[in-house]
């Protein structure tokens, strides 16, 4: 989404249009569940591990 479409000027004339913006900003709230594509891997906090990692020079792990 553009961020110049959230500075667009709104103009409502009349209840029906006022309803429904409101209901359009109540719905966009409702994020859905996201579902991710890959297992994400937890953040490696292990100090003896973290060493290895970078004795080996390999950043993909």
């Amino acid at each position: 989404m553009a961020t110049s479409s959230i500075f667009a000027k709104v103009r409502i004339d009349n209840p029906k249009q006022a309803e429904a913006f409101i209901d359009a900003l109540a719905s966009s709230e409702n994020k859905p569940k996201r579902n991710p594509t890959a297992p994400v891997k937890p953040p490696l906090t292990d100090y003896d591990a973290i060493r290895h990692l970078m004795a080996k020079g390999d950043t993909t792990k």
